[in-house]
């Protein structure tokens, strides 16, 4: 399905009936990477699966920022009149998110926050560098986006009051004391590390995920 927004037009899928979830993707992603999940939750959940701008099947625009990617989820919504839903958002998906949660939480229900980093220094030294050397090679813009974005003032995640889990894999490219942190700043915040999971391996396989989101939203 598609629904036209002021800055770009989204691509988004609706499934099963329940409590409302929206799931936000990764970068250089779209909603498929949720395909497993969905199909182990839709018989709980009103689920939304959406693509991010200059992803999947949305429209392309030259502003690749977090911020106008929170302001397309902001629009969408709004839009689709979507009730107090609860969020789940791995990786950069994740960046969105938490700067909805900071800009309207009171739309809001709960957050899932899956190998999220809230600066740019919360990646590890090895990956920044091997996104850095794929950027120099291809110049691809949203690899520049994970090099210079974010950068989310401390004091903004800490007035966060929603119920928030975070997880993070034991082995993943965001780093643990970076995770632990953002665990301490949300006041209402349960942390979850994943033994012997790297960055998108829970994501893939519905089965450490699904009973984790059934219990928590």
């Amino acid at each position: 399905m598609k629904i036209k927004l002021t800055h770009i037009t989204m691509n988004y899928e609706i499934y099963g009936k329940g409590k409302p979830l929206i799931l936000v993707h990764g970068n250089q992603e779209d909603h498929h990477i949720f395909d497993c999940l969905i199909d182990a939750l839709k018989d709980s959940y009103h689920i939304y699966a959406l693509d991010n701008r200059n992803h999947g099947d949305s429209s392309k625009n030259d502003d690749y920022s977090y911020d106008a990617m929170t302001d397309d989820l902001y629009e969408f919504i709004l839009k689709l009149d979507i009730q107090h839903p609860s969020i789940l958002g791995f990786s950069d998906g994740g960046i969105i998110a938490l700067k909805l949660a900071i800009k309207v939480q009171n739309l809001l229900n709960k957050l899932i926050l899956c190998g999220v980093n809230y600066d740019v220094k919360g990646i590890t030294k090895k990956a920044y560098k091997d996104i850095l050397n794929e950027y120099n090679k291809t110049k691809n813009p949203l690899l520049k986006l994970m090099i210079d974005q974010p950068h989310i003032l401390k004091n903004s995640i800490k007035n966060i009051e929603l119920n928030t889990l975070i997880i993070v894999g034991q082995y993943d490219v965001i780093k643990l004391k970076h995770t632990h942190k953002l665990h301490h700043m949300i006041k209402n915040s349960k942390l979850m590390i994943l033994d012997h999971k790297a960055h998108d391996d829970y994501i893939i396989d519905k089965d450490d995920l699904k009973n984790i989101i059934k219990e928590f939203v």
